[in-house]
């Protein structure tokens, strides 16, 4: 199982967040990791141009969108930024895609959040043409997208989604690179995410081994858990209200979002991580919890470890 680390973008607290980041990436390089995943944020800087410049500065290491929401870029546009994202860095640019959810998409964006699945396709319609070089020609009932683009040399990234539900694992399994889950515990990966996915890829034709499974979860190597999980309750408090993540704390049987973190001594995060290997994940992605760089350090530093990629 590869194990990659999630690094979020922020506002850099004070610093020019562009050179936080890089610094950050830059960190993750040099300690031994081959990816790191960052999300967008609605309230943060733009993540394409961010990463752009990571890419630039920091040599060999892979970067991933996890994940850039469709209701705010047109297919075309997302296309020519990881297109050129993956021409600057000879293609060491993962596409990360995702609907958000609905107050986000309805009260944020005034976009509404109905018939996910059915965007999201047609979304694909239109966007996995251009990314390999062709001519986009749909017309869909939400997503429409014609025309082709000219940035030559471009390898064509892989698309992962965001999917958690049945229908949008289908649509992963059939079309995509693989699925990405946040709050998601070993019993579901292994009893639904892997093989809805899976099966999918094998109903399109395709082997089960052409899709991945990714899972982003935090994680903390300390030995004061309760504390640190007092400190994720309210970190990640939003997430239990959320439905799609709701449902997959329920699947698990998790009370609270703060369950699904890793958080303990080495041996006791070593065998969480365990269990994810267990359960068929491909790509372990650890988002370091804590307050000071020691134990930062020192979760980076058991991550590292574990991977055997």
């Amino acid at each position: 199982m590869k194990i990659s680390l999630s690094i979020l973008l922020g506002n850099g607290a004070g610093k020019s967040f562009i050179d936080v980041y890089v610094d950050q990436v830059s960190r993750a390089h040099k300690e031994g990791f081959s990816r790191v995943w960052t999300p967008q944020l609605p309230w943060e800087p733009d993540l394409s141009s961010t990463v752009a410049v990571a890419l630039r500065e920091v040599p060999d290491i892979e970067i991933g969108a996890s994940v850039l929401p469709i209701q705010v870029a047109h297919p075309m546009l997302t296309a020519q930024r990881a297109l050129t994202l993956s021409r600057l860095s000879d293609n060491r640019f993962s596409l990360g895609l995702g609907v958000n959810h609905p107050k986000m998409s309805e009260k944020l964006w005034g976009v509404p959040w109905e018939k996910p699945v059915r965007r999201m396709r047609e979304y694909l319609d239109g966007l996995l043409p251009l990314l390999a070089g062709d001519t986009a020609d749909s017309t869909g009932e939400l997503v429409t997208t014609r025309g082709s683009l000219d940035i030559p040399h471009a390898a064509t990234p892989p698309v992962y989604i965001a999917a958690l539900g049945p229908q949008m694992l289908r649509l992963a399994g059939g079309r995509a690179a693989g699925t990405l889950t946040w709050m998601t515990g070993p019993k579901t990966l292994a009893g639904h995410i892997g093989p809805t996915l899976r099966d999918a890829a094998s109903a399109a034709g395709r082997s089960a081994h052409d899709v991945k499974v990714v899972a982003v979860l935090p994680v903390c190597v300390t030995d004061d858990a309760k504390a640190v999980k007092e400190s994720a309750a309210k970190q990640f408090e939003i997430y239990g209200t959320l439905p799609s993540y709701r449902a997959m704390l329920d699947r698990e049987g998790y009370a609270n979002p703060e369950d699904s973190a890793l958080i303990g001594d080495e041996s006791s995060v070593s065998s969480r991580i365990e269990e994810l290997r267990a359960a068929g994940v491909d790509e372990f992605v650890g988002q370091p919890m804590g307050e000071d760089d020691e134990t930062l350090t020192r979760t980076r530093t058991l991550l590292r470890s574990l991977d055997d990629e």
